[in-house]
């Protein structure tokens, strides 16, 4: 995302505690500036939740997780929306998909929460294999626990055909995770 422009204040923080986040760690991005909304019109609700008090200013709290780099430039890593919340940890799916893709036999790939009796959500991989593969969700899973924390490991992996793409072919992934839920 580059640094903040002058005038400009952007932080990281916590998105349960407010805490600030030192760098490299991922949180919510949050800013505070002149050209930043002052509120939701007519919707007084609305911009309570969309913002925070920190040191006194008022920050616009974006939805957006990412991190700053020890020089002070700000990466976007996945939507705030998306975060998975397994039995405590924090499971971004951007980061799962993008390693996911690193198997061979994979086309495409989308993380998606599902419910778990034990850690209330865990990860559930929706994936399209490459032509010609005949890869089990088992040894996908077994694969995945070589290659990732195993609280990130999809514990659930269901193949498709396709996965939902908008106009622009952007993955669908609130149709997926919605469709999910509502099993």
């Amino acid at each position: 995302l580059g640094i903040p422009i002058f005038g400009v204040d952007s932080r990281i923080i916590d998105p349960e505690t407010h805490r600030e986040l030192p760098a490299n760690e991922i949180g919510e991005i949050i800013i505070h500036g002149p050209q930043v909304l002052v509120g939701y019109w007519r919707d007084e609700q609305k911009t309570r939740e969309a913002f925070i008090e920190v040191d006194g200013k008022k920050f616009f709290r974006s939805g957006d997780l990412g991190y700053r780099d020890d020089e002070g430039f700000f990466f976007f890593t996945d939507r705030l929306k998306r975060m998975i919340n397994a039995s405590g940890y924090k499971v971004w799916p951007a980061e799962v998909e993008a390693m996911m893709y690193k198997h061979s036999e994979i086309q495409e790939c989308c993380i998606i929460a599902t419910q778990d009796d034990y850690r209330g959500e865990t990860v559930k991989a929706v994936v399209v294999k490459k032509p010609g593969s005949n890869i089990s969700g088992e040894s996908l899973m077994e694969w995945a626990r070589t290659q990732m924390a195993a609280y990130k490991v999809p514990r659930v992996v269901s193949f498709v055909d396709e996965l939902p793409k908008s106009a622009t072919g952007k993955v669908m992934w609130r149709q997926l995770q919605e469709a999910e839920r509502a099993l």
